[in-house]
C-alpha cells in the first residue's frame, strides 16, 4: 500500500534509507551515524518534503519529493524487484509534471530503473559539487 508517510514514520524511514543506501552504493563513504539520519528526516525531510512509504506491515520503501526534484527513493532490499519502487515513482509522477534527480554515476541499477522509467540524462558532473564527492548525474522525466 503506497500512503502518505506521517512524522511517526520518521525514523522506520531512516533506517530503510541507511540499509537501502549502504547495500545499493558501498562504494560512497559513510559520512553520518544513524541517529543524523532520524535527525536529518525529522527536522529536514518531513517539513520541506511531500513523503510517501510502501507500507507492507511496516515502511519497505519510500520517496520524497520537493518541487519537482526527487529528493530521495530508496526500498528495503528486502522488498525490492516487487514493483514499490515504480509504485511510489508513480505516485510522484501523477503529483509532478516533471520530475529531476542527482543519481549517483556508479549506481547502475538506479540508472538502470530511472531510464526504465522515462527518466533522460541531462548532464554528469565530476561530483565537486555533493557531500560524498563522487561523481554524479542529472537526470529527468516529463510527463505527456
Amino acid at each position: 500500500m503506497i500512503r502518505p508517510a506521517t512524522p511517526d514514520d520518521s525514523d522506520d524511514i531512516a533506517r530503510v534509507f541507511r540499509i537501502s543506501f549502504q547495500t545499493a552504493m558501498p562504494f560512497l563513504p559513510v559520512l553520518h551515524t544513524p541517529e543524523e539520519d532520524r535527525v536529518f528526516f525529522r527536522t529536514r525531510m518531513f517539513p520541506t518534503c511531500e513523503i510517501w512509504v510502501a507500507d507492507e506491515d511496516g515502511v519497505a520503501g519510500f520517496i520524497a519529493c520537493r518541487n519537482g526534484w526527487i529528493e530521495h527513493l530508496y526500498i528495503h532490499p528486502a522488498h525490492q524487484r516487487r514493483g514499490l519502487g515504480g509504485a511510489l515513482l508513480a505516485r510522484a509522477k501523477k503529483r509532478f509534471p516533471e520530475l529531476q534527480l542527482w543519481a549517483f554515476q556508479k549506481n547502475y541499477n538506479g540508472i538502470a530503473f530511472y531510464k526504465a522509467n522515462g527518466f533522460s540524462l541531462v548532464r554528469q558532473t565530476d561530483g565537486a559539487q555533493n557531500e560524498e564527492r563522487e561523481p554524479d548525474a542529472l537526470y529527468v522525466w516529463s510527463g505527456p
